[in-house]
This record gives C-alpha cells, sequence and structure tokens, in this order.
C-alpha cells in the first residue's frame, strides 16, 4: 500500500494466518478513514463508538504486520492488548456523542509507537486495586506491557504507549 493511499475493508483477520496483502483485507463494520503517510506511520479516525474498540484492535494487526517485517504473534497480541485499552478508555472517558477519535501508530525501529487523541482533557489516572470492582485495571495492564504517557493539548488529549520489547 501507498502512503496517502485509504485502505477499505470489512472483517477481521484471521489471527492464526500469515496476513493476507493489503487488497484482500477486512475490519468489519463502517471501512475506517485511514491514511498511510510517508514515513512508516498511520493515522486513523474511528468515531467515538464501542465497536471502533475492536477495528482499531483489527487495523493494529493488520498495519504492524506489513510494516514489521519479522514480529511475533506475541507481539501482536500485546500491541493488540495495549490499543484496545487505549481505544476503550479514549471511548468511555474521551468523547462525548458524535465525538471522533485519532489513533496513530508509528513503526520505529523494533518497536511501535501507538497514540489515542480525544477531546477531552481529563487525563487516565491509575486506580488503587479493588475486588469488587469489575472495571479499572487496564492503565495497571498497560503499565506491565508498555512505557505510556499523556500529553495534553489545547482541544484534548494524546495517551500514547510504546510496547516493553
Amino acid at each position: 500500500m501507498n502512503p496517502g493511499q485509504r485502505l477499505r475493508a470489512t472483517a477481521e483477520p484471521d489471527l492464526g494466518a500469515p496476513p493476507p496483502p493489503w487488497g484482500e483485507r477486512s475490519w468489519g463494520g463502517t471501512p475506517p478513514d485511514e491514511v498511510l503517510q510517508d514515513d512508516g506511520s498511520a493515522r486513523l479516525v474511528l468515531p467515538g463508538l464501542p465497536e471502533s474498540v475492536g477495528t482499531a484492535r483489527s487495523y493494529t494487526r493488520a498495519f504492524v504486520a506489513d510494516w514489521m517485517p519479522g514480529v511475533t504473534g506475541e507481539q501482536l497480541d500485546d500491541l493488540r492488548l495495549i490499543v484496545s485499552e487505549l481505544v476503550t478508555n479514549a471511548v468511555r472517558y474521551g468523547t462525548e456523542p458524535g465525538d471522533s477519535l485519532l489513533v496513530v501508530l508509528a513503526v520505529r525501529d523494533r518497536t511501535v509507537r501507538v497514540e489515542v487523541h480525544d477531546p477531552v482533557r481529563r487525563v487516565p489516572r491509575v486506580r488503587g486495586e479493588s475486588v469488587e470492582r469489575e472495571r479499572g485495571r487496564g492503565l495497571r495492564i498497560l503499565g506491565v506491557l508498555a512505557r505510556w504517557g499523556i500529553e495534553e493539548r489545547p482541544l484534548g488529549k494524546v495517551v500514547w504507549a510504546e510496547p516493553r520489547w
């Protein structure tokens, strides 16, 4: 796929199979608004809806498998979990009805930087441990898998992560 080219597709790739060429890929639901950059990065605009989590996960697996030859299945699983946590938090706490979010993936050397941009300035925080709460463990999981941080923006924030491999 060439820089600036848009991807159109319709179902999650089979994780056990090697990734097919771009033209045969599919994502499920509405195709994301995606643009590849000249520098080996991609920008993916998604609606602030729960369905966007699965789309971002599938897209991440396919993009990284194509742009990072030699990436292992375990590394792809880690990245999918990282993206799931970041996008889930952005959907739950960083968007209002009708908002979009931006997922940026950048392959650099032997790592990937994942950024999720949302329009709300409230920053995520690690919650204390609790066996009673059903949620609130995502940032702890993220901290085990990746270095991560927050960058404030005039109209929102960016939460980024880089896997620890």
